[in-house]
């Protein structure tokens, strides 16, 4: 069995090395397709692999098609919206993600940007502090249970919204469930999203939502950038000098939204939630032992394309 890690953007030595001593002890081959840079050399990489490891590499049809041998792909993270689930799902190959081992690094960040936020992006002037401060957390997965930890730390006053999650396992956590998102924004000055971007979801947080944010609302967005209706925020900005968005995704337009509203946005400039060296070893020898279970036992428990 081959087993192929294919990363635009590394993994850490260590991390390679650990993924190296999982498959290779298991007794696959691994190769490694690093800092490619032409989606060819992808393609040839794939053409007798069984497994794949990726981190926001693309796996679309056109690689699946090129795959003849292949069984599983893993994702190393928790978002999976580079894999084209349908033809995976369709050739009976099977995709999974590594949901958790990237979200206190996620949850983090949102803390940093969320500070820099408050404290006027560290331009002399003064600012404010999070304690006795409302946090909304739309999404309550991994990395929102992660920030409503983190949350506690500040002594926020935290609640939540996720018509997936029971009430019991919100409250559970110390955060008070939210059965509406119009209640979610209108009664938190910060908003941390942590929603996946689905037909459901993509351009769903705009300019109607983004309003109803008290004065000196924060939206912190370290989830997809399909998920914001850059319109309608850009016009919600406008109408409300008070409120701030940060993102670890950059906007289309941010290079608009940075040229009108300056210091008020912030985008890092590359996704950034997921690096950090313990996230990037955690993901990325996580998807080892999950392609190791899979061929040897198959064991499939984090398939996202059943």
């Amino acid at each position: 069995m081959k087993v192929l890690v294919a990363t635009e953007k590394p993994f850490a030595a260590v991390a390679v090395n650990g993924i190296r001593e999982v498959i290779e002890g298991a007794g696959y081959e691994l190769v490694l397709l690093e800092k490619y840079a032409a989606k060819q050399d992808l393609l040839n990489a794939v053409a007798d692999v069984d497994a794949i490891i990726i981190r926001s590499d693309i796996v679309d049809a056109e690689v699946l098609e090129a795959a003849k041998n292949l069984k599983i792909v893993v994702r190393a993270g928790a978002g999976y919206d580079n894999i084209d689930l349908a033809t995976s799902k369709a050739k009976g190959i099977v995709a999974q993600n590594t949901p958790g081992q990237n979200s206190n690094a996620v949850a983090e960040l949102v803390f940093g940007m969320t500070v820099m936020a408050v404290r006027n992006m560290y331009n002399g002037t003064s600012g404010t502090e999070l304690k006795d401060k409302t946090l909304g957390i739309h999404a309550f997965g991994q990395v929102g249970r992660n920030v409503a930890r983190i949350a506690k730390g500040f002594e926020m006053t935290v609640s939540a919204l996720d018509p997936y999650c029971p009430d019991e396992a919100i409250e559970a956590a110390g955060v008070k469930a939210i059965h509406s998102v119009e209640e979610l924004y209108s009664n938190n000055q910060f908003v941390s999203l942590h929603i996946p971007a689905t037909a459901e979801t993509k351009k769903s947080v705009g300019y109607e939502l983004v309003k109803l944010m008290p004065k000196n609302g924060v939206l912190i967005n370290t989830a997809r950038k399909e998920v914001i209706d850059e319109e309608g925020l850009a016009k919600a900005l406008e109408e409300r000098p008070d409120i701030k968005y940060v993102a670890d995704i950059k906007p289309d337009t941010a290079d608009e939204l940075k040229a009108k509203f300056g210091d008020r946005v912030f985008f890092t400039p590359k996704k950034m939630g997921a690096q950090t060296a313990e996230a990037n070893i955690n993901a990325g020898i996580a998807a080892a032992r999950q392609i190791v279970e899979f061929l040897r036992d198959g064991i499939n428990r984090y398939q996202i394309n059943k």
